[in-house]
């Protein structure tokens, strides 16, 4: 490539911490990225183990405290990166091109904005620890194997979704999903606003998996519509694909797709 290679920051979602992105890391640094990938607030550079021991930082942070976390590191850097996040870090990285910040943004799977108004059933279903607990709003919730299995690993062995359970899955801080639920018809004000119709928003391509239980591609492609306005804006939906598509097998045709938008817009 012979194009000035912008640094790339990752962002992580609900239940997973960086290392859901080691992959992608070093298929980034091995084509001369430099690569970044903080953690959210109270996730920060700790373990897996220190995580499970102590989840307590995790809660309490807002949609708005995630984002600007991202936004003060970003702007620490010494040029615009490109962003890239999964699932809730997806909307985030949607949420920071519509702020300005960024010159390019990728989103897989990414939580819906605001104005999306569709909720899958499974989507409902893969909420289910967090809504049936309405009074530990404000506290982070684990997510058992079973649920995982279900979320993430629903294309996977039982064997298999056990080994990612266990290397990726986190407590989630619950706040955040509340906040998505009772924002969905919100405009300007809500915490998950996206300014869909930003002439100057730098390009952003939308990726979906056809069997994403948590983000169904459907949601995605509702995302991907609500685009208007000359910004470059693209969708691409992976086929046999689930929520889990950024660190399980097939990774590398997710990985290289991006790759190319990045080639193509930078």
């Amino acid at each position: 490539m012979d194009f000035i290679k912008p640094p790339i920051v990752f962002i992580h979602g609900l239940w997973v911490t960086p290392l859901s992105w080691e992959y992608w890391i070093l298929f980034f640094r091995k084509r001369g990225f430099e690569v970044h990938a903080p953690g959210w607030p109270g996730v920060d550079g700790r373990t897996h183990e220190e995580i499970h021991a102590d989840p307590e930082p995790i809660a309490l942070h807002r949609i708005e405290d995630i984002v600007d976390h991202y936004a003060a590191y970003i702007r620490k850097l010494p040029e615009p990166p490109i962003i890239i996040g999964h699932s809730f870090g997806g909307l985030f990285a949607q949420i920071l091109l519509s702020r300005g910040i960024g010159a390019l943004g990728i989103a897989v799977c990414p939580a819906q904005p605001a104005g999306i108004i569709y909720v899958a059933p499974t989507t409902i279903r893969a909420a289910f620890p967090i809504f049936t607990h309405p009074l530990h709003s404000d506290a982070t919730v684990p997510m058992s194997e079973s649920h995982f299995r279900y979320c993430f690993g629903n294309l996977l062995s039982s064997e298999e979704s056990k080994k990612q359970w266990n290397r990726y899955c986190i407590p989630a801080d619950s706040r955040v999903l509340w906040q998505l639920a009772t924002n969905v018809t919100a405009g300007r004000a809500a915490p998950n606003f996206v300014h869909f119709d930003k002439p100057d928003r730098a390009p952003m391509l939308l990726i979906s998996a056809s069997k994403d239980h948590i983000v169904t591609a459907r949601t995605v492609k509702l995302e991907y519509k609500a685009y208007r306005g000359p910004a470059i804006v693209e969708y691409k939906n992976f086929e046999g694909y689930s929520h889990g598509l950024i660190f399980q097998e097939g990774w590398e045709a997710v990985a290289n797709y991006a790759l190319e938008f990045i080639e193509s817009h930078s």
